[in-house]
């Protein structure tokens, strides 16, 4: 997953715009709509399951906290959030994360509607797909990740954006102090 080293740290300069003592926020490579981001747990676990008390926690005040923010940056009306929680959920990065997709009134009408979010996160592409290929032709419905139709986008880019979101990050934290 972008965001962290090899040992799982978040690499604050590669995307990070939040961190707590136990979790971190970052920009997505390849967001489904602006404004998707990712939340994950400092330390590497494949599984929600694997989380400790402390650890969940604290992730999911992180996802509460950065929602509030995203939905205001980006002016959603509603978000989703998602955990793709085993390779068979379509998770393709064995570091669990938590999805943010700031969503807006018929932002999806375009592609079929607001449930369209789950066409784009489903698909043959990426590791889902070459992992669930063995199952044959009727694959269940598992959401994947990576799309190839989604370009990644620029280091620089995705730097501005996760600067933009760590300032607007701290102005919530001042405004609620």
């Amino acid at each position: 997953m972008s965001g962290t080293t090899k040992d799982g740290t978040p690499d604050r300069k590669n995307k990070v715009f939040h961190l707590t003592p136990l979790s971190f926020a970052l920009v997505n490579l390849k967001p489904l709509l602006p404004g998707h981001v990712l939340v994950s747990p400092r330390r590497v676990v494949p599984r929600f399951s694997d989380l400790s008390h402390s650890e969940v926690v604290d992730l999911f005040l992180t996802v509460q906290r950065v929602s509030r923010m995203i939905e205001r940056v980006y002016n959603a009306s509603s978000l989703n959030i998602a955990v793709q929680d085993g390779v068979d959920a379509g998770q393709s990065v064995p570091h669990l994360h938590t999805h943010i997709i700031p969503r807006r009134k018929a932002d999806l009408d375009a592609k079929g509607g607001a449930d369209a979010i789950y066409d784009m996160l489903e698909g043959e592409e990426g590791d889902i797909g070459k992992q669930l290929n063995t199952w044959g032709t009727q694959r269940p419905n598992f959401p994947g990740v990576d799309n190839e139709d989604r370009q990644p986008r620029s280091e620089e880019v995705m730097t501005q954006e996760a600067k933009r979101l760590a300032q607007e990050m701290d102005a919530d934290h001042t405004q609620s102090s």
